[in-house]
């Protein structure tokens, strides 16, 4: 084999490849980046979260890539990325059963925080996926859009040859596949599960379309209580079986983009799929709930509706081996639920580039070096499929989904403390070092010192719905385990409530954030107390 030309060749140029490509390029790694299609173009994974958005400025900071910054908030992408995109202030459920008026008092939200430097975002994907891979670009990487990779040889301890349908040759030292389900790779060495090891089921039709009426309007929603408007955020209509997702585009009065996201997520054993195109069972499902139909009066897909058609879950045996990784949804997917999708595209971009760094400074791309990594995803799928497998379970009955939803919530803010205090320790100290631990967890996925409680929290819920699903817990008895496991979790603050059954809004509210620094300061266990200073 020849001299490779390239330390790293990249499979795909969507948000994984073109950040990783971005941040390779500009710590002086030479890059290719070959992607089969071509920018602008439509990408769901929309919703942003406070978690995913402190990744992102570590990102920025840490591999001083300043571009970057613009992603961690609403007010850097309107002025810097896009007008298109949508603000983000609340994540809202409304749960919904068939057959039945809606309960007004069967709602969850979470008001994030309001403050524009932390305000979340709705990405009009196609806009930020092309201004990731003008970023790469402009650093360096050198692009080929519109070539599909036919043929890829690897040489064990030399490199890799890949070969494309425009009869090009490329050699590399080390590939990435960020390409998605049908990863070259994967095919290449027989990766895929089979069957995939994901206990959760789903299947997924989504589009974007225009003339979506805000739920705050429609009848059904007139006794609700929420502190924060639907339309305002994110918002899931749940139901035994599935979700919907409704992710505004013109939620403000400065929006210049009309378009809304909508996607209806089924377990494919409650809905099996059919001979009906996604608008017919779309339809059919709206006829099912009017109350959620009203939303949808007057509403047009304005592209045609992608479907997974049959069950989308997926998983790998491996997603490091000699030369390569599997990254993003090449390595597996579970659901677009709770947006875990892009958190775990950020983490695996902050922790793989580090190392793809050190190993072309070094010349060394010996697996042992990636190890972490592939902990690190193996980890991210299994945590995903725990959430979403026991929300599914959960949709069957309000106070089982209500128990569930709180558990999800754990998984969130206190991670999110933990990256908020490690960026501003470094920002403070310039130590890499403390950007450098957050690669190396007790728990892949959720950060020291709370990975482990949340874990475990995680595992006894998705014990607690195998229970319920294989019929030998009732549901009710379910949701009061739950809550006392969430009681019993010293670690959770106690003015945030999270164990209370009634307290169903979560506002992220500096008053309430200053009650959990006095909570830190007086009763908090010794290894969460330093979360709050």
């Amino acid at each position: 084999m020849s001299t490779p030309v390239y330390d790293v060749a990249i499979l795909g140029s969507g948000m994984a490849g073109s950040m990783l490509s971005a941040v390779l390029a500009r710590n002086g790694v030479k890059v290719l980046l070959i992607d089969a299609g071509t920018h602008p173009r439509f990408a769901v994974g929309e919703s942003t979260i406070p978690y995913t958005s402190a990744l992102v400025k570590i990102v920025a900071e840490r591999y001083q890539v300043p571009e970057l910054h613009s992603l961690e908030n609403f007010k850097g992408i309107a002025e810097n990325i896009s007008p298109m995109c949508g603000k983000k202030r609340n994540f809202g459920f409304v749960y919904h059963r068939e057959g039945q008026p809606h309960d007004p008092a069967q709602i969850n939200e979470i008001v994030l925080p309001q403050v524009e430097q932390r305000m979340e975002s709705h990405l009009f994907r196609q806009d930020v996926d092309a201004y990731l891979f003008h970023l790469a670009v402009g650093y360096g990487a050198e692009p080929h859009t519109g070539t599909r990779v036919t043929d890829i040889d690897f040489h064990p301890g030399k490199g890799v040859r890949l070969r494309t349908d425009q009869g090009a040759t490329f050699h590399a030292k080390y590939l990435v596949d960020g390409s998605g389900y049908r990863s070259p790779v994967a095919q290449k060495f027989g990766l895929r599960d089979q069957p995939t090891r994901a206990r959760h089921h789903s299947r997924s039709m989504f589009t974007h379309m225009i003339g979506v009426t805000p739920f705050d309007d429609a009848a059904a929603a007139r006794g609700h209580t929420q502190p924060s408007a639907w339309h305002h955020g994110t918002l899931h209509h749940v139901f035994d079986g599935g979700w919907l997702w409704v992710i505004p585009f013109d939620n403000y009065e400065q929006s210049r983009n009309p378009l809304c996201s909508v996607g209806l997520t089924l377990d494919e054993r409650v809905f099996p799929a059919s001979d009906l195109t996604p608008q017919q069972e779309f339809d059919n499902f709206l006829a099912r709930f009017p109350e959620i139909a009203e939303q949808f009066r007057g509403a047009r897909a304005v592209r045609p509706w992608a479907s997974t058609g049959e069950r989308m879950q997926y998983s790998s045996s491996r997603t490091v081996g000699d030369r390569y990784c599997l990254t993003s949804h090449a390595a597996g997917f579970i659901d677009a639920l709770y947006s875990r999708g892009l958190t775990n595209t950020v983490e695996v971009v902050n922790a793989l580039a580090a190392r793809l760094i050190d190993a072309s400074r070094d010349d060394d791309w010996s697996t042992e070096r990636f190890e972490y990594i592939e902990r690190l995803q193996q980890g991210l799928f299994d945590i995903h499929d725990d959430l979403a497998y026991s929300s599914f379970v959960s949709f069957r009955d309000y106070e089982l989904w209500n128990a569930v939803e709180r558990v999800w919530e754990s998984t969130n803010y206190l991670p999110w403390q933990v990256l908020e205090r490690a960026y501003a320790r470094f920002l403070a100290t310039r130590d890499e070092q403390i950007l450098r631990d957050l690669d190396n967890r007790e728990v892949p996925g959720l950060p020291d010192p709370i990975g482990r409680e949340i874990a475990a929290l995680v595992t006894y819920t998705r014990e607690t719905c195998q229970a319920v699903e294989a019929g030998e817990l009732a549901s009710g008895e379910a949701a009061k385990r739950i809550f006392a496991q969430l009681r019993q979790a010293e670690w959770l603050p106690e003015p945030w409530e999270r164990a209370n059954p009634d307290n169903k809004f979560f506002a992220a509210s500096p008053q309430l954030f200053s009650l959990a620094e006095e909570w830190g300061r007086t009763k908090a266990p010794a290894h969460v107390a330093p979360l709050f200073r």
